[in-house]
């Protein structure tokens, strides 16, 4: 039976893709697991070495080792930190108590403060929260395992016997089961290293972690932290001993394993520190049982694309290349619209991805360039308007503070010196507020700043901006109506809480005396309405639309007596633009209303 060249290579072409396709899933699906294992281990045992060595190189210097420590887990997501010889963190030291030993017998004793690690007895959350059962001042018996000038506690007490906190493994090595050792006596404190000791005295010194410290990705890893405490287990109470290889052990908890690496340090002195490592290998079980699920699809996907490229051989080349020469000539005359359609995998499929990827560049270069003259206008435009602005507004205090300096250069009014420097300095302070004001304007509307987007409630920061401003409401005798209700909302707060001032201080400014002010918050389906109301003159219908203008004023005779730059609610409606929100101004039966909305969290 005889079998066409198209039959033959389409079965040749089928076959050999379907084999292609079987390997990669075999290997991805059943293999990849633990090459990606192996692949981090091992790197991660090539960097621990040069870890070692640049911990060698530190030499003790805290604040180093802490930048290297800090710089590996960044780089690797590992964390890491160093213990000495009894298994404590040497290098963080913010989260302990000082004891003053009482009814000492020497000395020596009563001028000892003997620092006891609390990261073993409770967690930052709970000291954090100030709700931790002990305070400068307590009197506390301790027990536990004197190292040199360091208690490792393994039992906190009250005098009266009540137990404050424990670690109940140390406890459990100690003392037994269930059954306590007999207490030993009060300030057994020259016991030699390793010796159980007991210690009473008064609490001279607290220390608890701050949030966004160095000790940050120790403390807030709680199974980091079990393991450490597992080994200093190990290094009290079973005498280990080791050389200087990597040790490297494997954990598992919740289905997650993890890899924990120990690497001594010795030094000539005859003491020994570790390295202390844990890696996550949840990452690589994730993304396997991803591909599992993905090649579901995939596998179907693929062996219906196999089949049709298998057909290619019987077509013609000459069509994708007509196709091919069409699309070049629109691409020499800039129409980027088409690209051309990639039906093989061989010289003219690549011509083709080329060709595409060239289109797509040129396309995204001229757009890019396109956008980088128009925003070269706008920061033209922007330069201008700063320069005309500034121009315009200096003029006044400039021929104010000119006044004054003639006048005191020619020696006229002397008795009123005092008043001529004091009007020139709040002149001074105008132009340094306009400066400012216009600088920042200038950056919103420049086209390249970008909001962060924060997450916080709204009416605590409304309430805290009414707390502010309580002294200009109460200086005009003004009754401040505040509506507010709970809200999260997400938004840049420190720019939100400056356009809330400036909406407040505007109703301050032209609400008469003895009126209202009303701040209320409504809630929509998924954002919350911020309105600032005041009582008083209305502003004119045609004018509303030109209050966000830098420099408008609805009173000009009260531009420099009321104090303000004229550029709040220019400054105010960027803001809002820039959050993608929407704003406003109304004219109310007897007032104005100022409002904005913000999206809900």
């Amino acid at each position: 039976m005889r079998v066409g060249i198209v039959a033959k290579l389409f079965l040749l072409t089928a076959a050999l893709c379907m084999l292609i396709l079987a390997v990669i899933y075999v290997g991805q699906t059943i293999f990849f697991k633990d090459y990606y294992a192996n692949r981090k281990v091992n790197d991660l045992q090539a960097k621990l070495t040069d870890f070692k060595t640049a911990y060698g190189d530190a030499e003790g210097n805290s604040l180093a080792i802490q930048s290297l420590e800090q710089d590996f887990y960044r780089n690797n997501n590992v964390t890491i930190t160093s213990l000495d010889h009894a298994g404590n963190l040497k290098h963080v030291n913010d989260f302990y108590l000082e004891i003053k030993l009482l009814k000492a017998m020497t000395k020596e004793e009563r001028e000892a403060r003997i620092k006891v690690p609390l990261y073993t007895l409770l967690s930052t959350e709970e000291a954090a929260s100030g709700q931790a059962l002990i305070a400068i001042g307590d009197q506390l018996l301790i027990q536990g395992i004197k190292s040199y000038s360091m208690l490792i506690p393994i039992v906190m007490l009250h005098p009266s016997g009540e137990v404050l906190y424990a670690n109940e493994a140390f406890k459990r090595r100690a003392f037994g089961n269930g059954k306590r050792k007999p207490e030993p006596s009060r300030n057994s404190l020259l016991l030699g290293k390793g010796n159980y000791s007991s210690l009473f005295g008064t609490v001279t010194d607290i220390r608890f972690p701050q949030s966004g410290g160095s000790s940050d990705m120790i403390y807030s890893n709680p199974l980091f932290l079990e393991r450490i405490t597992a080994f200093q287990e190990k290094l009290l109470f079973e005498d280990i001993r080791m050389t200087d290889q990597l040790l490297i052990q494997d954990y598992e908890q919740n289905n997650v394993k993890y890899k924990v690496f120990i690497q001594p340090v010795h030094y000539d002195n005859g003491t020994t520190n570790y390295i202390f490592a844990m890696a996550s290998l949840q990452p690589v079980d994730e993304a396997v049982q991803m591909m599992k699920d993905y090649y579901v699809y995939i596998v179907v996907f693929v062996i219906v694309l196999i089949l049709i490229a298998s057909l290619y051989f019987s077509l013609k080349i000459a069509r994708p290349l007509l196709r091919i020469n069409e699309t070049t000539k629109k691409i020499a005359g800039l129409d980027f619209s088409e690209t051309i359609p990639i039906r093989s995998k061989d010289e003219i499929g690549d011509l083709s991805r080329n060709i595409n990827q060239l289109s797509a560049t040129l396309h995204s270069y001229i757009g890019q360039l396109r956008e980088d003259i128009e925003k070269e206008k706008q920061l033209e435009r922007t330069r201008k308007d700063f320069i005309a602005g500034v121009s315009h507004e200096l003029k006044t205090p400039l021929s104010v503070m000119k006044s004054c300096i003639s006048i005191l250069k020619d020696g006229v009014a002397v008795h009123k010196k005092d008043h001529y420097f004091e009007a020139m300095e709040q002149e001074v302070d105008k132009m340094d507020h306009l400066i400012v004001d216009m600088l920042e304007l200038a950056k919103y509307e420049s086209g390249t700043y970008k909001m962060r987007m924060d997450e916080f409630y709204i009416d605590k920061s409304i309430e805290a901006i009414c707390v502010q401003l309580a002294h200009e409401i109460t200086s005009k005798q003004l009754r401040l109506s505040l509506q507010v209700i709970p809200a999260l909302v997400v938004a840049n707060q420190h720019r939100i809480e400056q356009v809330i001032t400036n909406f407040m201080t505007n109703a301050i400014r032209y609400t008469p005396e003895k009126q209202e002010v009303i701040v209320s918050m409504t809630e929509a389906t998924n954002r919350i309405l911020v309105r600032v109301e005041n009582k008083g003159i209305h502003i004119p219908e045609e004018q509303l639309a030109q209050v966000w203008d830098r420099f408008y004023r609805g009173d000009a005779s009260r531009q420099r007596a009321d104090g303000g730059t004229g550029l709040g609610l220019a400054i105010s409606k960027n803001i809002l633009e820039l959050h993608g929100v929407e704003y406003g101004a109304a004219n109310t039966e007897d007032g104005v209303v100022f409002f904005f909305s913000l999206n809900k969290k």
